[in-house]
């Protein structure tokens, strides 16, 4: 089956024609990395204030 020039232009779909579900788990595994790291340099803030340090 051969399709004219408009025809290919009117074909609407595929993985880029939206959000997929692989998109999302990367952007919520990227804000889980980036909330770690906040907690573990606030946690390190805490421990140098407090000078509670582990030998």
């Amino acid at each position: 089956m051969l399709l004219t020039e408009l025809e290919l232009i009117d074909i609407k779909g595929g993985a880029s024609s939206g959000i997929t579900s692989t998109f999302l788990n990367s952007v919520a595994r990227l804000i889980t990395t980036i909330l770690d790291l906040g907690r573990t340099i606030g946690s390190s803030i805490a421990r140098y204030k407090t000078k509670n340090y582990c030998y």
